[in-house]
């Protein structure tokens, strides 16, 4: 069992992500250049881990988000009703022509040699108008929430987000709940507002709030400023750099009692080696290794997340907590879209050890 102090009384919510949520459009193998038909995904890394945890483990969860009144945001209010998670919305008017909008990514599969093409068109993205004091914190928190969850994609998307995180982080902690953060450091998201200079300092405050810590070592060294060690990776699937780097995120932010991450090695687009590690209460955790066959990679990492934080809540041991999340992370990848379509006793079975053999 964990040291982190989950809250056992009763509360509204087990998990509440705060993010902005997005339509990803999927034309399957075929490049965009030559699609002419697509599927319509509802993502977001901070609703996709709610969402999982709502579909497939049977949490209580929310969503803290902006929501455009047109079309699309109707389809994306449907997504997030099936999924089960509680929508806390604060509302934008479309304009018919210009916005604000909900985010468009596009996204292929890619194919074998052949690697996934994603770009984005996040213009007038109503989410990234949110800001501080567009939330009643202290109502939503005061009703009970056990775990709150944020990521640097979101923080990235304003000047304004990244200060509405860290209020909310501050009322979460107030109210007693975990609070998680997914670093995912993308310099071309920070290079509009000021770019690697501003993405640590922004991470730097967020993180002084954080107990849960997900990133990898190019996260903890670019978004947080540590000093990697001198010791090379031998490859992808080598945990040696990123224990030798918590030392200096614990000298650093002592509030951190948990850091995370997956360890992918692409062999094609739809052959992976996958596995996750884990630090927490002086322990160094390592899930086994596995062969992905991917038919849809994006969403891994939320998958793993969506897991772990499972197992974390529930008062797992930390090895069995980090397998929940490598096993539903590898699940996932198996799923077209974004969000989970893996149900519990799936899960349970491949971190126990489970194969893809036949079930009847």
């Amino acid at each position: 069992m964990s040291s982190l102090n989950v809250r056992k009384d009763e509360c509204q919510l087990d998990f509440l992500s705060l993010g902005s949520l997005v339509h990803r459009l999927d034309p399957g193998v075929v490049p965009f250049r030559k699609a002419r038909t697509v599927n319509i995904h509802v993502s977001g890394g901070e609703y996709n881990v709610a969402a999982g945890l709502a579909d497939c483990f049977g949490l209580q969860t929310g969503i803290a988000t902006a929501m455009v009144n047109y079309g699309i945001g109707e389809l994306v209010q449907n997504r997030v009703r099936e999924m089960g998670v509680k929508p806390f919305y604060k509302w934008f008017e479309h304009d018919g022509v210009r916005g604000p909008n909900i985010a468009t990514v596009y996204s292929d599969l890619g194919y074998g040699v052949r690697p996934p093409v994603v770009f984005y068109n996040r213009s007038n993205e109503a989410g990234a108008l949110l800001k501080p004091g567009d939330f009643d914190w202290g109502e939503i928190f005061g009703a009970g929430v056990r775990w709150f969850h944020s990521g640097g994609i979101y923080a990235a998307l304003s000047e304004t987000t990244s200060e509405l995180i860290i209020e909310a982080m501050q009322a979460a902690k107030k109210q007693g709940a975990i609070t998680s953060f997914d670093l995912n450091y993308r310099p071309k998201l920070w290079a509009p507002i000021g770019g690697l200079d501003r993405a640590q300092g922004v991470f730097r405050r967020i993180t002084e709030h954080v107990d849960v810590l997900l990133g990898n070592e190019e996260d903890l060294q670019l978004g947080l400023g540590i000093k990697g060690p001198d010791v090379a990776a031998e490859s992808k699937l080598d945990t040696k750099v990123f224990f030798q780097m918590i030392d200096q995120v614990t000298e650093a932010f002592p509030n951190v009692k948990m850091v995370a991450t997956t360890l992918r090695e692409v062999v094609s687009s739809n052959q992976h080696k996958w596995g996750a590690v884990l630090w927490g209460d002086g322990e160094e955790v390592v899930s086994p290794v596995c062969e992905l066959n991917v038919l849809d990679r994006i969403g891994g990492g939320d998958g793993f997340a969506t897991g772990l934080i499972y197992g974390l809540i529930t008062g797992r041991k930390l090895e069995e907590a980090l397998r929940l999340g490598w096993a539903h992370g590898a699940l996932l990848t198996t799923f077209p879209g974004d969000v989970t379509m893996a149900k519990l006793p799936e899960v349970e079975a491949f971190a126990k050890g489970g194969s893809a053999r036949v079930q009847r």
